[in-house]
């Protein structure tokens, strides 16, 4: 009893601490008077709180407000605001093909990005680690050098970020662990990321990602996010939470195996830019009608090719567009009927072009099933749209409980 009763204030001070850091994280500048007003503390409490996170390295106290110009009576109000170096997250997409890496300050302000294309024949579990991890050093380092370019504040060389977030195309469960699958593709795509990456780290599905970051820009509590690069995928939020499922398997398109039966150019879970191509090849081989695809080499075409043909009013084109809208309607349908979902944005590399897709999709839906529909909508993150999630995930995550995490440089906890 005694040893709780000698915890219980400083177990307060920490509850207050924090919410007075998560006041702060979606704040400006702000006084002690604004901190008192949302927090119900006193002015003593609220000062003593201010000077603790200003010692630990999340605070700094700026000009007054006489000595700024926002008063001239009465006493002066002490300002204060989130340091700007009190640390940075990454977001990492790390694909089967690609690599895209973001570091953004505790607002979300990007710092600075790269990206790299691999083979993913030439590469293994190993190989993707130490490569994102070089990645994520070369940004960490273009977002240190753009400050002093700048002449603002540099994050500290040696200072891990506070959070990355690394989103793979596998599904993921709440632990970061991928379940076992057939070809071990799940096993190599969620390579390890945790055990070596610096600083804190979660690993995520792709899908789920995609999710977070179409819901910060068009909140829904029902929608779902449908990667279709390469691969179908979904990210889902139902009443207002993202589904994740036992193994993370949630938003899997394993349903496709039946839609996907007799199709020989198609795999189960081609997305939307594979089966572009790939349904591109098989009627160049098929069939003797004209197109400006036959200009290109089968082992080059590409989705981008069959859209543009497609715009051009290229009539083989056309169909396999025609072709694609009544696939994306089957998936609808089915993400509609299992989870009653609003909303479904189409996103990746393909959403820029998507458009008659979508307008084909529709005339499926309308024509052969029954209402209610879900709106099947472009995403406008374009291939940004899996790291920009991780950003969000990454800040959801520090403004939830931010004293879990030491800022830039910090010796001590709050």
């Amino acid at each position: 009893m005694a040893d709780s009763t000698a915890r219980s204030p400083r177990i307060l001070r920490r509850i207050n601490s924090g919410a007075l850091l998560r006041f702060a994280l979606a704040s400006g500048e702000f006084t002690a008077a604004e901190a008192m007003a949302t927090s119900g503390l006193t002015r003593a409490t609220v000062l003593g709180l201010c000077a603790d996170l200003v010692a630990a390295g999340w605070l700094e106290e700026v000009a007054d407000s006489r000595a700024a110009g926002l008063s001239s009576r009465g006493r002066p109000a002490r300002r204060y605001r989130l340091r700007e170096d009190a640390g940075v997250v990454v977001g990492v997409d790390a694909g089967e093909s690609r690599f895209d890496v973001i570091a953004a300050d505790l607002r979300g302000t990007i710092l600075a990005s790269g990206r790299r294309r691999i083979d993913p024949a030439e590469i293994d579990r190993e190989g993707r680690v130490s490569l994102v991890r070089e990645l994520v050093d070369e940004v960490l380092e273009a977002a240190r050098a753009s400050a002093r370019a700048e002449g603002g504040r540099s994050y500290p060389l040696g200072a891990a970020p506070l959070l990355t977030v690394v989103g793979v195309p596998a599904p993921v469960d709440a632990e970061g662990r991928s379940p076992e699958d057939q070809g071990a593709f799940w096993d190599i795509m969620n390579s390890g990321f945790q055990d070596d990456l610096a600083g804190g780290v979660v690993v995520e599905n792709d899908a789920n990602l995609a999710v977070l970051a179409e819901h910060a820009h068009h909140p829904s509590p029902h929608m779902a996010a449908l990667l279709t690069g390469e691969r179908f995928g979904a990210g889902v939020i139902v009443d207002g939470h993202l589904l994740r499922g036992a193994r993370g398997g949630a938003g899997e398109m394993r349903f496709l195996d039946l839609i996907a039966a007799d199709d020989p150019d198609a795999g189960a879970v081609d997305g939307l830019g594979a089966l572009a191509r790939r349904w591109a090849i098989g009627e160049l081989t098929r069939s003797d009608i004209p197109s400006t695809l036959r200009e290109f080499d089968p082992s080059d075409l590409d989705a981008e090719q069959v859209f543009a043909a497609a715009a051009d009013g290229d009539v083989l084109a056309e169909s396999i567009l025609r072709r694609l809208g009544v696939r994306l309607a089957q998936v609808a349908v089915v993400l509609e009927s299992l989870l009653d979902v609003e909303t479904i944005v189409i996103a990746g590399g393909v959403a820029p072009a998507i458009g008659p897709v979508l307008g084909h999709a529709r005339s499926v839906l309308e024509a052969d099933f029954f209402p209610p529909f879900p709106e099947l909508v472009a995403s406008t993150l374009g291939r940004d749209v899996i790291v920009r999630g991780a950003i969000e995930l990454a800040l959801s995550r520090i403004r939830e409980e931010p004293l879990d995490f030491l800022p830039a440089g910090a010796d001590r906890e709050v």
